[in-house]
């Protein structure tokens, strides 16, 4: 480890790499799936950089100087943890929205949302912020999981962040002709697997808004007629942490509606933004009379309804939105320790 008096002056280092917090979090979410995981990785990054910031002779840009860390970190990390999945990812829906869901076990790591509020561009250019959102599309993120992580990263190095070829090569020490042979693999593997694109409404628009509001108030008023009417035909229903999940309106609309919907005021709502998509914070009704948080739920629309709801059910994620609302974050701090 380097000595403290040969570290860099951090105040000059701070400043200079905080343009780039919101992208090298969004990048390391993207790779590992994770927000979590990305946290960590983007804090050792930071603590990296940092300590080699003193040797940085500027013959690459800052930018992907920092990328190269970032990227080779969310590398590492992959061998120490198993590929994040969503429900749907791990087998055919179910067919029987009245029996119980299965549960999975520890064996199982799910792939988690992430607040807009952490990773939205920091760009006046709309299409530079619709694109990042559209970078974060949960069905996405879950789709590149499937990826090798070394292919994951040159895919999104180049298709996502533009990277020339050659510098994604000096990042993970390939050559030009073996990145770009990778690159061709893991694009023909997510065309495999990418499903026909849905018609997403982005979470400002008032159709979008008006929808978010109705699904809302469905809950908190135990309205099964208003959930059936806002799903389409063949809406999916997927609730981490079970295996089951369900296709088509047939089967969510009863599961919500017998399992999930309970009595008038059981639920409570608050409006938010992941993955660029609209979302909410859902907290549900305790025994002692008051709500407490129940979890994150991800909602994908189209102009006729909702046409995909994630929901994870881990109250931690409620309070890692709820800070997100309030500005805070901890992958920024702590670079002197």
């Amino acid at each position: 480890m380097a000595s403290k008096q040969s570290l860099p002056d951090s105040g000059d280092f701070v400043q200079r790499i905080k343009p780039f917090r919101r992208e090298l979090l969004a990048h390391c979410y993207r790779m590992l799936g994770s927000l979590d995981d990305a946290e960590d990785v983007v804090q050792e990054t930071y603590l990296r950089a940092w300590r080699a910031y003193g040797g940085f002779e500027e013959r690459a840009s800052f930018r992907a100087w920092l990328y190269k860390i970032a990227t080779n970190g969310c590398i590492t990390a992959t061998k120490q943890r198993r590929r994040r999945a969503l429900p749907s990812g791990l087998g055919a829906p179910g067919d029987d929205p009245m029996a119980t869901p299965v549960m999975a076990g520890p064996e199982v790591d799910w792939v988690q949302p992430i607040p807009d509020a952490w990773v939205s561009s920091d760009s006046d250019d709309p299409a530079a912020m619709l694109s990042s959102r559209q970078g974060l599309r949960l069905a996405l993120i879950a789709t590149w999981q499937h990826l090798p992580p070394r292919q994951r990263a040159i895919l999104l190095l180049r298709d996502v962040l533009s990277f020339s070829a050659e510098e994604t090569g000096e990042m993970l020490e390939m050559s030009t002709g073996a990145v770009k042979s990778t690159l061709q693999r893991a694009r023909s593997r997510i065309n495999e697997l990418t499903p026909a694109a849905d018609e997403v409404r982005e979470p400002a628009h008032p159709e979008a808004r008006a929808l978010l509001e109705r699904y809302m108030a469905a809950f908190e008023n135990a309205d099964a007629a208003a959930i059936e009417q806002l799903l389409c035909a063949d809406a999916t229903l997927e609730m981490a942490p079970a295996r089951t999940w369900f296709s088509g309106k047939k089967t969510c609309a009863p599961f919500i509606v017998h399992q999930a919907l309970g009595a008038p005021g059981e639920w409570r709502m608050v409006p938010t933004a992941a993955n660029g998509q609209p979302a909410v914070m859902a907290y549900r009704r305790g025994e002692d009379g008051a709500h407490h948080p129940f979890g994150i739920a991800v909602l994908t629309f189209r102009p006729s309804g909702i046409s995909r709801i994630v929901v994870f059910g881990n109250p931690a994620l409620v309070a890692k939105f709820e800070a997100a609302q309030d500005g805070s974050a901890r992958v920024f701090q702590n670079i002197n320790s």
